[in-house]
């Protein structure tokens, strides 16, 4: 199979029902799914154990990407990603469709994560694909705490104590390990982030999950985790101000494309697999060997050693352009 050309790559996506799931997965992004209305999210390119994505169409349609990774090496992910990660991605790429309030959690950074789970740590971004009237994020504390007052207040008295933003479609938020947050209801949103599942809820409005169980806080981990140094509520912005870049970060880079004519994509310098999250319209991608039709809540890995690929505009295009 070494020998195999590579092209870009789309998966079957990994359906997860959550409690506080919806429609909108499938309703607005075409992703059919069986989950009764509760579909939270969709995981398109995974290797978080368990949860390991497989190719959806082409020549190598069925193959799981871990497998993927072991056998083409740096021509699918690039030199300096497959000595760090081997045979593990190093992102996870979801669509998230909120429609009730999820949980207010944080993540470990990778020090943390690693000591207490063997995994990486989880830094990521949101960018918000449709939000309704006045729904809104926490995003961080209102007041300044330390791992003592925070440890001090009660279960009655923790909702009082989170920043709460209202956002709309085209934002941005950029989530770095240890800052604590949630989505709120009404949201649908594209996310990035370290591939990583661990998570600790610290408040989750007492709600049970689908077979009617309280649902687990993880209080004592999160206290450890939470970095209470940060600055509250800078880190959300609109991308329709912004500069192509969205996000740059040790992790990943992420930049906004909104083409109008066909343009030449160059990534013969960035050592890197990029990935395309299409997040409104449709294009013709083009490449060396082929092409392919691409529609809104479409997800495609560009393997690294593909060093161009031409995006050909069939109707107002927005694609989330990703790549470490």
């Amino acid at each position: 199979m070494e020998n195999t050309k590579l092209y870009p790559l789309n998966f079957y996506p990994l359906f997860k029902s959550k409690v506080w799931g919806g429609s909108k997965i499938q309703d607005v992004l075409g992703k059919q799914n069986d989950l009764s209305g509760r579909c939270g999210e969709s995981w398109e390119i995974s290797t978080v154990p368990g949860n390991i994505s497989r190719v959806a169409s082409g020549h190598l349609k069925g193959f799981p990407l871990d497998l993927l990774i072991r056998t083409f090496k740096e021509k699918l992910v690039g030199n300096k990603i497959y000595e760090k990660h081997k045979k593990s991605f190093p992102l996870l790429f979801k669509f998230i469709d909120a429609q009730e309030d999820l949980s207010i959690q944080v993540h470990p950074d990778d020090e943390l994560a690693m000591a207490r789970h063997n995994s990486l740590g989880k830094t990521e971004m949101w960018y918000i694909l449709e939000a309704g009237d006045k729904a809104s994020i926490i995003n961080g504390f209102n007041t300044r705490l330390d791992e003592q007052s925070f440890s001090g207040i009660s279960s009655n008295a923790m909702d009082s104590i989170f920043n709460r933003q209202q956002v709309q479609a085209g934002d941005v938020v950029f989530i770095p390990a240890g800052t604590v947050h949630a989505i709120g209801a009404g949201i649908l949103l594209a996310e990035i982030q370290q591939s990583s599942d661990v998570t600790y809820r610290i408040h989750d409005y007492n709600r049970s999950d689908l077979n009617g169980n309280r649902r687990e806080l993880h209080l004592d981990l999160a206290k450890e985790a939470i970095d209470y140094g940060v600055d509250q509520g800078h880190n959300v912005f609109s991308s329709i101000y912004s500069a192509p870049k969205l996000v740059e970060c040790d992790y990943f880079t992420t930049n906004h494309l909104t083409p109008e004519h066909t343009v030449l994509r160059d990534y013969s310098q960035i050592d890197s697999f990029v990935v395309y999250m299409i997040i409104d319209g449709d294009a013709m991608l083009k490449y060396h060997g082929g092409e392919v039709e691409v529609h809104k809540g479409d997800v495609y890995l560009i393997p690294a050693s593909m060093e161009y690929t031409i995006i050909d505009p069939l109707s107002r295009v927005k694609l989330l352009e990703v790549h470490c």
